[in-house]
């Protein structure tokens, strides 16, 4: 299994850590994540990274899909690529939830299905060059002929020679965007994935590999998860330290009939632990929300403790199915127990 190095979006202050990057490319980690919600952007924190690394894969985990046009997306993700030497970047993409989308960038949040995937078909045809881009769909078209138009588009094919096979993955997490993902995509970022949910999701993903009508199957496909990883001789307070993020999300990153988050923890069988982290954190109740996370959920979907337990509780993820593993952490230990659990070195 490879390694990738999750780093985020800011807080209040951007710190890049570089550092981190340098180590964990030293280390042999394969990539290294950034992230958006409604602060830092995630392209421009790679562009950086790509002058302080010299091999080191760039990936978005993700970029949000209204934040810009897929042409916006392709010539970002074409410049990174070719100042970082070339085969470099990973275009991560997403749809976030109708309350960015529509709160936090004023587009609506439309059919997500269609707009994926004419995003990506569109991303496509402009990485490859063959001819001025033109494409007709359910929810994006180019030329745009809708209202205010002047009528007076042209197609246009880049001026820059791009990399014409930059890989596109996906963020989903239900069954019609994963199977959409396994149609479409070079890859996959993973919502909720834990050792054991390739049950459940691999009947999806060989549907859309089945869609794909040209003998694609999970060899030519890379399912990227995510986990975060906290060195702790006490197990209880590693654990402890990860719960203000889980109330975040699955309490209030989204509304209270459509929380992707919630939904995952649901699915995998914490209802009831849900739905009171929503009630209280939507209450206002934030502390007692943070309290009601169950240690067991936490523990599910990250690594923590010591570096033996760590590295123990590794093997489950390393017989998951997943093909490469971010590691959420910004404990420089962290980086370095996962290279020796992954034996990178």
């Amino acid at each position: 299994m490879k390694l990738g190095l999750s780093i985020g979006y800011s807080g209040p202050h951007l710190e890049v850590p570089v550092a981190l990057v340098q180590r964990a490319e030293e280390l042999g980690y394969d990539s290294v994540w950034s992230a958006e919600a409604y602060g830092s952007d995630a392209i421009t924190p790679l562009a950086f990274l790509a002058a302080k690394t010299s091999r080191i894969k760039l990936g978005t985990g993700i970029m949000q899909l209204a934040a810009r046009t897929p042409a916006n997306a392709a010539m970002s993700a074409a410049s990174i690529d070719a100042m970082a030497g070339g085969g470099r970047f990973i275009a991560g993409l997403g749809v976030s939830g109708p309350q960015i989308v529509e709160g936090w960038y004023g587009q609506p949040w439309g059919r997500p299905y269609y707009r994926v995937k004419d995003y990506v078909a569109i991303m496509r045809k402009i990485f490859k060059r063959e001819g001025p881009v033109t494409h007709e769909g359910r929810e994006i078209s180019l030329p745009y002929q809708g209202e205010g138009s002047a009528g007076l588009a042209k197609p246009l094919k880049s001026i820059l020679h791009m990399n014409p096979d930059i890989p596109i993955y996906l963020a989903t997490g239900g069954e019609t965007m994963v199977k959409l993902t396994a149609e479409i995509a070079d890859g996959w970022l993973p919502l909720g994935f834990v050792p054991g949910a390739m049950e459940e999701y691999r009947p999806w993903l060989e549907e859309g590999f089945r869609r794909a009508g040209n003998g694609k199957s999970l060899k030519d496909f890379t399912i990227q998860a995510s986990v975060h990883v906290e060195v702790d001789d006490d197990v209880k307070s590693a654990l402890a330290r990860l719960k203000p993020e889980v109330a975040l999300y699955v309490g209030g990153m989204g509304h209270r009939t459509k929380n992707f988050h919630n939904d995952v923890m649901v699915r995998r069988g914490f209802g009831d632990a849900a739905a009171r982290i929503q009630e209280l954190y939507l209450a206002g109740r934030k502390d007692e929300a943070i309290a009601a996370v169950p240690d067991e959920w936490v523990d599910l979907k990250s690594l923590v403790g010591p570096p033996a337990r760590i590295r123990e509780r590794y093997r489950a993820w390393e017989d998951s199915g997943a093909d490469s593993l971010s590691v959420r952490s910004h404990q420089s230990e962290a980086i370095e127990v996962m290279a020796m659990a992954a034996r990178l070195n």
